[in-house]
């Protein structure tokens, strides 16, 4: 789904996003390291309680898993980590070729010798139960509540796994990095949220998003949701998700003039218009629960934040790290200068730069 949009994004403004990974979930050999224990599965959650008080009989929450799990003598698991992905992502994002050279190789920060590392598709992504399964419109209207509580009970009901060395997470996985910190106060002993801010949506942050689903909504052949064919005239608004996500400094050296920039545009129209609009809609509506500030002094876990001073989603020039990270008990956090490594918000699919911090995070440096 956005997968391929942002991959086809990626190539065309050269943000070496490199998104592919193998055409199935449980790799091989060759595509994990050192020949790392990689498992994918569905795990039922039964009468799971959404945030408006909808009850789910059954609902499926899709993730993967690298490395073993190492159990003390009670029987927990004293090795495990969480990843979390952005909005438009899946657990995918954590198994491209640079995520796993830099991050779960032997001696890198996450070696899958060490960890047992879970990362799922968030409610409403991927293989995970999502409006397009049938319920469409009619699917509950889940926060970023709704999808931390699901990956909790994975952890806790499912992998039996009741305490975390880490919990880090990307873009909209930074927010529920925040969320996840205050929620469960003693559950993680790290917590690394990157290319995210502790404040409720608003400004420029809500407005591309409000562009996105309003175009959804306007759309002649969006009929509420009940369309038989997918519409297509929404997608025309995607290309702000490129200018909100991208560095410009790469955009203009991939699309130098106004040919280019017309081909790339509609480039991204064309897999946007792929998409199942009514998932669309609610991965960008679901942000709607996010405020994480009033309760930040709940977080107990160590935690570092990383961001991107060419980040247009999360801008630095508002000081909000500044501003709240001395409400959090054991907090810090970095604001990357703009470098030629730099690629704005999409700066977060590349581990090789912000990797040290993250070595610091585990290291209790």
């Amino acid at each position: 789904m956005f997968r391929s949009i942002l991959t086809r994004i990626a190539l065309l403004t050269t943000l070496a996003l490199a998104q592919t990974v193998p055409s199935a979930y449980a790799a091989d050999s060759a595509a994990s390291p050192a020949g790392a224990s990689e498992h994918a599965a569905d795990f039922i959650e039964h009468d799971f309680r959404f945030s408006d008080g909808t009850v789910f009989p059954e609902l499926r929450i899709h993730y993967v898993t690298l490395g073993t799990p190492q159990r003390d003598a009670h029987g927990d698991v004293t090795n495990a980590v969480l990843l979390m992905h952005g909005t438009t992502g899946t657990s995918k994002a954590y198994l491209t070729p640079s995520m796993r050279k830099e991050l779960f190789a032997a001696g890198e920060p996450l070696d899958t010798s060490r960890y047992f590392i879970v990362i799922p598709d968030g409610l409403g992504r991927g293989g995970s139960t999502k409006p397009s399964d049938g319920l469409r419109t009619k699917f509950p209207r889940y926060g970023y509540g709704d999808v931390v509580e699901a990956n909790h009970r994975l952890l806790v009901d499912g992998l039996k796994v009741r305490h975390l060395k880490l919990v880090l997470g990307t873009s909209m996985g930074g927010m529920q990095t925040w969320m996840w910190g205050e929620r469960y106060p003693g559950m993680a002993d790290a917590l690394m949220p990157i290319a995210s801010q502790p404040i409720a949506m608003a400004g420029r942050n809500w407005l591309w998003r409000q562009m996105i689903v309003g175009a959804i909504r306007s759309d002649p052949g969006w009929q509420d949701g009940h369309y038989t064919t997918l519409p297509t005239q929404w997608a025309r608004a995607m290309p702000v998700f490129t200018l909100i996500t991208g560095n410009a400094a790469r955009m203009q050296a991939a699309a130098p003039d106004r040919a280019a920039s017309t081909r790339m545009t509609e480039s991204i129209v064309e897999e946007a218009a792929k998409s199942d609009p009514n998932d669309v809609l609610y991965w960008f509506e679901s942000s709607w629960d996010y405020d994480p500030e009033p309760h930040l002094a709940a977080i107990r876990g160590r935690l570092f934040a990383v961001n991107f001073a060419d980040d247009l989603i999360n801008a630095t020039d508002l000081g909000v790290m500044q501003r709240l990270i001395g409400k959090v008990p054991q907090g810090r956090y970095v604001e990357m200068p703009e470098t030629a490594q730099s690629y704005g918000h999409q700066t977060l699919a590349h581990p090789e730069v912000w990797k040290p911090y993250l070595i610091q995070l585990i290291n209790g440096a």
